[in-house]
């Protein structure tokens, strides 16, 4: 059974319905689904997976949260060679700038990214829960 680690941040509950879908997603292929926030995760915590699904809405001028998401992020990014990775969040505003930011940096430290990132413009609709399903599943 694959383990999968769904680290998220939400600040508005939106991230968190995709998260939600990410973990019905890996559930439904047989896989165990670990939800957490960043505060509970870093680098020594990434070998203990199979995958890891990555959630964090846009912030600010199209950033990843930067209080607690970022410095996660920076700690685990140098672990994450050859690693099985997925990345969702939502946004409100722009046009995803963001998260292709964080697509290139994912790939720049050899992650191995299975499947097209998920965004969702504010809440995200059916079609953003069906890709977040999708997602989870690739992972497992």
């Amino acid at each position: 059974m694959s383990k999968v680690a769904v680290v998220y941040w939400s600040g508005t509950g939106n991230t968190q319905i995709m998260a939600d879908a990410v973990e019905e997603g890996i559930r439904g292929k047989g896989g165990e689904a670990v939800m957490m926030g960043p505060e509970a995760f870093s680098a020594k915590d990434v070998a203990s997976y199979d995958a890891i699904a990555f959630g964090c809405p846009a912030m600010g001028a199209e950033v990843l949260e930067e209080a607690e998401y970022q410095p996660m992020w920076d700690d685990v990014k140098g672990s994450l060679s050859g690693k099985k990775i997925a990345l969702f969040g939502s946004y409100g505003w722009g046009d995803g700038e963001w998260m292709r930011t964080w697509e290139d940096e994912a790939r720049s430290c050899g992650a191995d990214l299975v499947v097209d990132c998920v965004m969702a413009n504010n809440e995200p609709d059916d079609e953003a829960k069906e890709a977040c399903r999708n997602l989870g599943a690739a992972l497992v």
